[in-house]
């Protein structure tokens, strides 16, 4: 009789299937909780999973905009290396005379000015690289000379 009494309660069916499992209690699987602690503490920690998962989401956020930043800063490179040599194509072949004068003629031009402005960082980048190929061969020679010849 007692076996018919449990087919027929599902609160007493529930309990033996999951006692059956290994599970002592799961009040919140089986039964809503009425403890007011208990609930506050579910909420409490329910609260710290999404303070969790907002701080991963800005997270993730700020590093999709660190690379998009990053695609932007590359495309801004490339766009400016071509703009430079379309408009020099000599410069691209290595003349260590020019200045930049002959880098740019024309610079009193309204349009020709805009370009020598956004151009700066580009034609400081190559003055540098000239020089330090230069400081490089002057070292060069140095340590060759200093060497003793067989």
């Amino acid at each position: 009789m007692s076996n018919h009494d449990s087919m027929t309660d599902p609160m007493s069916f529930a309990k033996k299937m999951w006692g059956s499992m290994g599970f002592s209690a799961l009040p919140g699987m089986v039964t809503p909780t009425f403890d007011a602690d208990e609930i506050d503490k579910k909420v409490k920690d329910l609260k710290a999973v999404e303070s969790w998962l907002k701080m991963n989401l800005s997270m993730l956020q700020m590093t999709i905009q660190g690379l998009e930043m990053q695609s932007v800063t590359l495309n801004a490179v490339r766009a400016m290396s071509q703009m430079s040599s379309n408009l020099h194509p000599g410069a691209a072949a290595g003349d260590e005379a020019q200045t930049p004068q002959a880098l740019f003629p024309g610079a009193a031009g309204g349009s020709e000015g805009l370009k020598q402005a956004a151009m700066w960082p580009w034609t400081m980048m190559q003055q540098m690289q000239e020089q330090m190929q230069k400081a490089a061969a002057a070292i060069k020679d140095g340590q060759s000379q200093d060497e003793p010849k067989p």
